[in-house]
């Protein structure tokens, strides 16, 4: 039975028996008992993305993974780095250190923070991250165009990401048909927040599920 791990660009957890390219956490946020969510959503301002396969190593999901029986972390499930940016993950300096130095180097350039840490980064993705705040980022849809591919944005409850010049509608299962942003309403949300938008103009390249090509 799937479990409730599966993460939208909404920043939301949800039950679905669809796969994901990456794994990530948001701190300990499980019952291992009954392996289900706790009431809250995260225990930590450090959201990261991680590959789902390092070293060999094996976890039991929304198990016992901790030192000396511990918890551990939550695991979580994306799609894609582009769902996991948008909901307001970044890379992981442990399993994925060259992509996070890579981010950091990228919002560094675009913020033009030479001193900026991964800590700091998190507390201002932390305020920006829809899950956590409740608060739309609203674009004139004039604009969407002029945002870097991998920028994920909503219309109501569909979200579409920013790809070649064209949205492809988000799925749990992969990317769906291809729409114009002419066909947009006046204003729409912005989910990736705008610290990720900032590394991805500066040329954080994410990667994406293969279903974008299709």
């Amino acid at each position: 039975m799937p479990l409730q791990n599966r993460v939208s660009p909404f920043g939301r957890i949800d039950t679905t028996p669809a796969r994901g390219l990456f794994t990530g956490n948001r701190g300990v946020i499980h019952d291992p008992d009954r392996k289900a969510l706790l009431r809250r959503r995260w225990t930590t301002k450090a959201w990261i993305v991680c590959v789902c396969a390092f070293r060999d190593r094996r976890r039991a999901v929304m198990g016992r993974n901790g030192p000396a029986g511990g918890t551990g972390w939550t695991e979580l499930f994306f799609l894609d780095e582009v769902t996991a940016l948008a909901a307001g993950h970044r890379p992981c300096f442990f399993c994925r250190r060259d992509a996070a130095k890579r981010f950091m180097a990228c919002v560094r350039e675009a913020e033009g923070g030479a001193e900026m840490k991964a800590v700091q980064a998190d507390t201002i993705l932390h305020a920006q991250r829809f899950a956590v705040s409740g608060k739309a980022h609203m674009l004139s849809s004039a604009t969407v165009p002029d945002l870097p591919d991998g920028t994920v944005i909503a219309v109501g409850e569909l979200a579409y990401a920013l790809r070649d010049g064209t949205l492809r509608e988000w799925r749990f299962e992969g990317y769906g048909a291809a729409r114009s942003p002419d066909t947009l309403p006046p204003e729409v949300q912005l989910l990736t927040p705008p610290l990720s938008v900032s590394a991805l103009r500066a040329g954080y390249a994410p990667v994406w599920h293969d279903s974008v090509a299709s």
